[in-house]
């Protein structure tokens, strides 16, 4: 069992899917980052000067020790952003990976075409002459 185990830890495929997983991670923060520090604040100046990340609706204000119960509306905007820029970026590179595959395929050199049927059938019945 160890060694099926170990045979399936260390298979390519495996390796592959870790090794996408954590530069997806990677891509992950580097999106929050563009959305959260380089568009936000060109969609905040362009809408009167606003902080989207901060709006919230306020249902019940803090009291005391109790915290305040709000619905943060801009976060999810921020967060609808995040997912449609990965979204949008995971389309283009299945999209350039499927176009490169399209013309691998192009590029191939055809098999050299056989013989057709009736040519075949001719050859048997000369032979059969023979």
């Amino acid at each position: 069992m160890w060694k099926e185990f170990k045979e399936f830890a260390l298979s390519g495929s495996l390796i592959d899917t870790a090794i996408a997983f954590v530069m997806g991670a990677a891509f992950g923060k580097v999106v929050t980052a563009f959305v959260e520090k380089m568009f936000a604040p060109v969609v905040g100046l362009l809408l009167g000067g606003i902080n989207l990340a901060d709006k919230k609706w306020v249902l019940k204000a803090a009291v005391g020790d109790a915290p305040e119960v709000a619905i943060a509306w801009g976060a999810f905007i921020t967060a609808s952003i995040d997912f449609l820029v990965v979204a949008f970026i995971m389309f283009l590179v299945i999209k350039g990976i499927n176009a490169s595959k399209r013309k691998a395929v192009e590029a191939a050199p055809a098999a050299p075409a056989g013989p057709t049927d009736i040519e075949l059938l001719g050859e048997i019945r000369d032979l059969l002459k023979k």
